[in-house]
């Protein structure tokens, strides 16, 4: 017999959004390695809001909205707040209550900026790794590094001479050399560089993102931003080498590609009791890697293990909306490239770990 297509709103449900979420959906794993990660979180959230006047948005809603946004590749934050609106799971992910109203998107944009604009996001990244580390998914004594550009949200247009360049001879190049950044910026995005990563691609207003792996299973152990350049990368692999808990105490391998194959760059991880297992420059000059290095088994495997630093670059740029950069200035940037590395995470510790309690 056929049904009757009748269209009436019903005035009660009587399923709670927990029971609208299938038991063996993943986003539960997600969700609950979050809930996690902002218990750990609630000291730092508790210094940065104050204890008088009206309520703001909870810390813990706009941190799992902004994960959220992530996860599902929401473009912007007037659609998260109107899938927000209307999926239920969207609801429940958050926190809202199935009748509760979602928040202007501008509203939802000037409280999130509290939270990018400090420390929260490293926090939340430091919670994160907190649970994996107890999980025993790290290695502590193998890792990879690599760098990757980031568009900035400015056009190319925008690119114009200063008002007040520096004075010859007072640039930032050798002997006072004044290069373009010296002279030209952008008008709408100051803090980006017109820069190309490879010798044959398009100059672009840009940042370059950077992260350090562990070899064990591809997990984002640091993560930052900077101002795109040429010694950048090297400069920040050494940052984040430092940077990472037991530096200098132990025997440790970094394994890179071969534009890290400079002798500064080696000489200040053998600083820091780090083999730099990096793959040997063959071009016009001398590498800072020999025989002593490459001998070794274990440089062969932080060879192959190396290539998995492409994993997080590609799933944060296809996925994680870091192709080209939604929010202005390093800081805010920074902090963005921070979540999604948190949310890479996230997605790999949901399949390492079975069950999450």
């Amino acid at each position: 017999m056929r049904g009757q297509d009748s269209i009436q709103n019903s005035i009660f449900s009587y399923r709670t959004l927990e029971e609208r979420i299938a038991a063996g959906h993943p986003i539960r794993q997600i969700r609950r390695l979050v809930d996690v990660a902002l218990q750990g979180l609630e000291p730092q959230l508790a210094e940065i809001y104050s204890r008088v006047g009206r309520p703001s948005i909870a810390p813990e809603k706009l941190l799992r909205a902004s994960l959220l946004q992530i996860l599902y590749s929401v473009p912007s934050e007037r659609r998260l707040m109107e899938r927000m609106d209307h999926d239920l799971l969207f609801r429940w992910f958050v926190g809202l209550e199935m009748d509760d109203a979602v928040w202007d998107p501008t509203t939802f944009t000037k409280n999130r900026a509290r939270l990018l604009s400090g420390a929260v996001v490293e926090g939340l990244f430091a919670q994160v790794l907190k649970q994996a580390r107890a999980a025993q998914l790290l290695s502590e004594d193998h890792f990879s590094v690599d760098g990757t550009l980031i568009e900035a949200w400015a056009s190319k247009k925008s690119y114009q001479e200063k008002n007040d360049p520096p004075a010859p001879g007072a640039g930032s190049g050798r002997r006072g050399e004044l290069l373009k950044r010296d002279v030209f910026e952008s008008r709408t995005e100051p803090e980006a560089r017109l820069y190309k990563k490879s010798q044959g691609g398009e100059a672009k207003l840009s940042y370059l993102g950077h992260t350090v792996i562990e070899n064990r299973r591809g997990l984002v152990v640091a993560a930052t931003v900077t101002q795109a350049g040429a010694g950048a990368e090297r400069t920040a692999a050494l940052e984040l080498i430092k940077g990472l808990p037991g530096s200098g105490k132990r025997r440790r391998t970094v394994a890179a590609d071969k534009a890290y194959d400079e002798p500064t760059l080696v000489a200040g991880m053998r600083a820091m009791k780090v083999t730099p297992h990096v793959a040997q420059y063959e071009g016009q000059r001398s590498s800072a890697i020999d025989g002593r290095t490459t001998r070794h088994e274990g440089y062969r495997i932080s060879q192959e293990r190396r290539k998995w630093v492409e994993r997080p670059f590609g799933w944060m740029k296809t996925v994680g909306l870091m192709r080209r950069a939604r929010l202005r200035g390093l800081e805010l940037v920074k902090a963005a490239f921070q979540l999604a590395a948190a949310a890479y995470n996230l997605v790999r510790m949901r399949k390492l770990i079975p069950e999450v309690a």
